[in-house]
């Protein structure tokens, strides 16, 4: 038996949970504020936040929070604030898949889809604002910028210490900032000039070289008839300029300051001169005759480059640009990064990827719109068809000879010949006229569906101040690119969000839960999303759940989405064909992997190559924009690119039965290499003598990085009838998950495996289940329920039982009685046991049956038996080698020396077996050894470094951890707190003991706290 105890489980939800930073950072449940705790708590909580919905490492968390001065006690610090965060901030029986932080290996990740917060709402706000102002909805841009605002209850994060809260301090405060200059804008555009300039005043303080601000406030000010004050303001900020960093004003600050003097209303206010301006600003004399000015460029950032204005300079302007989609749902960061300012005076180029449907070209169209204004001297499209059918695709040479005759304006110098041989120097001359007839001008130029950096190189004009826009799903390198910018699918909200603009809200909203389904069916895939909506359209009798039904199958997800000549799985066919025969080899194989995310190796495995090689391949896919890397090292595929990587595979049976063989049999090499059993405990099953992992630590970091998703791995093999595999994987992973407290993910297993047994080969199989469903009971404190297991197993067996699953099924009913109190049938068998073990040569079994004999010994008063039981288990553990098992006898020898009254030497077993279940990364071992270390601090008499242990073991639990482990440590605190006279916190300790899901599982230890309580009370 396990050192650690037993226990159980509960599950729940988080409902009507919000955080607020956007001030003090505070909690709610519906109406009920909730308590965050310290400064530093809330610091942590904020961090993760901040970073959803990605994997916050304890380095970047300690980092992000203190910085350069980490505490003394390093990341051990972190599991006691997330566990305090948890039991505030989740429900009261909300299980470990509902809360708000989910754990992984070493780090934490806040889950938005649990709570809502008012940075989310900001975010939403703010992108309807800026979606208004773009469209012209000036009045629905202003009311939804004044909801963004209205959410800031002051400084963001006051008082939060680290980095991180400093740095978001500063961002927010620019996102209030540009909140009211975009305000101000719109109502400039309205006419409302001494509204926009309060809007201004209202803006915190900005830096002070904040030259676009002083350009709007001037703006501004000469709009109300205030041309001396705005004038002044240019004084003011030019001295500033001057004296702080030794430069005059910019090129638009200039402008702006010379339309003042000037009173060029249709530069500085975007009209002439009319009744309002003639009420406010005073007569001035007529300019020369010139020829009518175009409204359209009367902005202040178009100054030519010779300095004259353009509002007097008449100039033909072209725009190919396709039109702007109506719906562009969730793509503000990107839309922010398409279009933040670059450099004046170069070529500005930005290459966008993204897998095909995600909404690249829709997305570039949109910024490209935003931007028209700024490129006076044109707005190109140029779509080079990298993946559409052979006859459309053209390179760079038909392009230019396109583009120069639009900027010649219909010039036939190079009339259009697709069919000439495209040899290097017609492409060089191209070039060469190309970059010389775009020398003077400021063009936006988009360039869609490009493969390579070769397409695009040609097409970049020479113009200071032009910027190139580049859409493609392959990556390109070799592109000197200012910004690249990967799209990546919909969040879950913000596909609902777009179905709701398709469909329109009232269709969508009857049926919240099936759009919610059918948004993560198309996985978040934009093109996916309009043909599922445009297929609803068309069938008003189709309900969404109706459609979501018909996709709920891989097999028919990608059928469904299929419109005319529009469809998602074409899309990806066309990038499949482009990928070299390795690199598609390679795919189809991907189709075949079991869980969402994998490595290297899992693919060097099915393809029976190197992991070097299988890296290489696997980056060439990412390049290809056909598979994701959301961590360094790790991969994943969209699930509709998964479903047609598995459609594909199953073109070639026999390749996919091998390779699924492959990828199966490595899961159960790295099971049984991690677990404590090691490869020799396994009498069937596959030879794993030739084995990927060098040692039992690196399996088990392999199978840590597998996340929860192991479970899958044994799910997708008893669907694809492998029923020998399901039960091997099931069997080798059990001892990983229990050490990891994962003890529902266990049985989960086990009931997955459990009907493949009585269909596999493997007639072993039948028994070892239902051995590792009585020894998941024993720890979960089902006692009954574990013998009832055990003797199943032993009936199951017969007489031709496999010789050790027989020992085990022994000597996991001694363990069961005698925790069942039936000792004398519990030493019978366990003595059984050890005789079996001596001939099998089995150390696990040894080592649980002679330290599961010396508990009973020792509590039998007969303590030497029991030193001579705990050191034989000790010397087959430590000739194991294996840190866990180690742990464990050395708790059991500590309870001995400590029924003696042997402190000192129960201490120093209880040092020890923390740090082995540290080093073997057994957090439910862990949490016992420090806790039985606590309880002999306090019979010592050291109480506050009791209640320290304590702690260490509250921290060391997971939200896995079962029930009866976490009521034996919050009994022992309460016990600790008790006898120190801190009876409010023993009260607090015993009621939350009691108060655990599935207590009353645990008639033992909810008795210990009842008592505990009652003698408090």
């Amino acid at each position: 038996m396990h050192a650690q105890g037993s226990g159980g489980g509960g599950a729940g939800t988080n409902a009507d949970l919000r955080i607020d930073l956007l001030g003090p950072v505070r909690a709610r449940r519906g109406d009920a504020p909730l308590a965050l705790g310290p400064i530093r708590r809330q610091a942590v909580l904020a961090a993760l936040i901040l970073r959803a919905p990605s994997f916050v490492t304890h380095h970047q968390l300690l980092a992000d929070v203190w910085g350069a001065d980490p505490p003394g006690t390093g990341r051990q610090v972190l599991p006691s604030y997330v566990y305090a965060l948890r039991k505030t901030l989740d429900a009261a029986a909300a299980g470990p898949d509902r809360s708000v932080i989910h754990s992984g290996r070493g780090g934490y990740r806040f889950v938005p889809a649990e709570a809502r917060t008012d940075l989310a709402e900001l975010a939403e706000e703010a992108s309807r604002a800026r979606h208004a102002k773009v469209t012209g909805d000036l009045d629905a841009a202003l009311e939804h910028g004044g909801r963004a605002l209205e959410l800031f209850r002051g400084e963001p994060l006051p008082g939060l210490p680290g980095p991180l809260a400093d740095s978001e301090r500063q961002r927010l405060a620019r996102r209030r900032r540009t909140l009211h200059q975009d305000r101000a804008e719109c109502l400039m555009a309205l006419g409302r000039y001494p509204d926009a300039l309060d809007e201004l005043l209202a803006a915190p303080l900005a830096r002070p070289h904040d030259e676009p601000l002083a350009a709007l406030r001037m703006r501004a000010l000469y709009g109300s008839g205030r041309q001396a004050e705005a004038l002044a303001v240019h004084q003011e900020t030019r001295r500033r300029l001057l004296d702080d960093l030794g430069v005059e004003p910019g090129e638009e600050l200039r402008g702006v300051h010379q339309a003042v003097l000037r009173r060029d209303d249709r530069f500085l206010l975007g009209r002439a001169a009319g009744p309002h301006a003639a009420a406010v600003l005073a007569p001035r004399s007529n300019p020369p005759a010139q020829a009518p000015p175009d409204p359209a460029r009367a902005v202040p950032d178009r100054r030519l480059r010779d300095g004259s204005d353009p509002a007097v300079v008449p100039r033909s302007r072209r725009s190919d640009l396709p039109g702007d989609t109506a719906c562009l749902v969730g793509r503000e960061r990107e839309l922010a990064l398409l279009t933040a300012p670059m450099s004046p005076t170069a070529v500005s180029v930005v290459a966008v990827d993204g897998t095909a449907g995600v909404g690249k070209t829709a997305l570039v169209v949109r910024a490209a719109w935003s931007l028209a204004d700024a490129h006076p001297d044109g707005c190109l499209f140029v779509d080079l068809h990298a993946h559409g059918a052979p006859q459309e695709r053209g390179g760079p040479r038909r392009a230019l000879r396109r583009l120069l005759r639009t900027v010649r304006a219909g010039g036939d110098a190079f009339p259009d010949a697709p069919d000439a041989p495209d040899d290097a120097e017609d492409l060089d001359d191209l070039v060469t006229a190309w970059r010389a007839a775009t020398s003077a001008l400021r063009l936006l130029v988009v360039v869609d569906d490009a493969r390579s950096a070769e397409q695009v190189r040609p097409l970049l004009p020479a113009g200071p101040g032009s910027r190139v826009l580049v859409t493609g799903r392959q990556r390109l390198p070799g592109l000197d690119a200012d910004l690249r910018l990967t799209v990546e699918p919909l969040g879950t909200g913000e596909a609902v969000g777009l179905l709701r603009e398709l469909l329109g809200e009232p269709r969508a909203d009857q049926e919240p839960e099936a759009a919610l389904e059918l948004a993560r069916r198309c996985g978040g895939l934009p093109l996916a999303l309009r043909i599922a909506s445009a297929r609803l359209q068309n069938r008003p009798s189709w309900s969404l759940a109706f459609l979501a039904g018909r996709m709920s199958d891989d097999a028919r997800s990608l059928g469904e989405l299929r419109a005319e000549d529009r469809s998602v799985e074409a899309a990806f066919r066309m990038s499949y064909d482009q990928l070299t025969p390795e690199q598609q080899r390679t795919f189809r194989a991907l189709g075949l992997v079991p869980t969402a995310g994998f490595d290297a190796l899992t693919v060097a495995a099915m393809l029976g190559d190197s992991r070097e090689n299988a890296e290489d391949l696997l980056e060439g896919l990412v390049d290809a924009s056909l598979l994701q890397q959301p961590h360094p090292g790790r991969y994943r595929l969209h699930d509709l690119v998964r479903a047609h990587a598995r459609r594909l595979a199953g073109e070639a049976p026999v390749q996919a039965d091998a390779d699924r063989a492959a990828v199966l049999r490595l899961y159960t090499v790295a099971g049984r290499t991690a677990g404590d059993w090691g490869p020799e405990g396994f009498s069937t099953g596959p030879d794993v003598t030739t084995s990927p992992f060098g040692s039992w630590r690196e399996a088990s970091a392999w199978l840590h990085a597998a996340g929860g998703e192991l479970v899958d791995v044994v799910a997708y093999a008893a669907a694809a009838d492998r029923f020998d595999e399901a039960c091997w994987i099931a069997e080798a992973l059990i001892e990983f998950l229990v050490r990891q407290g994962q003890y529902h993910e266990c049985q989960a297993a086990l009931e997955l495996a459990l009907p493949c047994a009585d269909l596999a080969t493997d007639r072993r199989m039948p028994v070892s289940l239902r051995n590792w469903s009585g020894m998941v009971d024993l720890y979960l404190g089902r006692l009954r329920r574990a013998r009832s297991w055990f003797t199943e197993a032993l009936r199951h067996g017969g007489d031709r039982c496999d010789p050790r699953e027989r020992a085990r099924s022994i000597a996991g009913t001694g363990v069961a009685e005698w925790m069942l109190g039936d000792i004398e049938a519990a030493v019978a068998h366990l003595d059984e046991a050890v005789s079996l073990t001596a001939r099998l040569d089995d150390s696990w079994l040894a080592g649980i049956s002679l330290c599961s004999l010396g508990a009973i010994r020792s509590q039998q008063g007969r303590h030497e038996e029991a030193f001579a039981h705990n050191a034989a288990a000790l010397a087959i553990a430590e000739k194991n080698g294996r840190p866990r098992a180690i742990s464990n006898v050395l708790c059991f020898a500590a309870d001995t020396h400590l029924a003696l009254g042997q402190y000192t030497e129960a201490k120093d077993l209880l040092r020890r077996a923390a740090e082995l279940a540290r080093e073997a990364e057994d957090l439910p071992l862990r949490a016992a050894s420090l806790s039985r270390l606590a309880t002999v601090e306090q019979l010592e008499g050291s109480l506050h470094a009791a209640v320290e242990t304590h702690h260490r073991a509250l921290a060391a639990l997971t939200r896995h951890a079962s029930a009866g482990l976490e009521m034996e440590v919050r009994i022992r605190l309460g016990s600790t707190y008790a006898a120190a006279g801190r009876r409010t916190e023993a009260r607090q300790e015993f009621q939350a003991a009691l108060s655990l899901p599935g207590a009353g599982d645990h008639p033992r230890q909810f008795g210990l706290a009842r008592d505990g309580l009652s003698d408090i009370d």
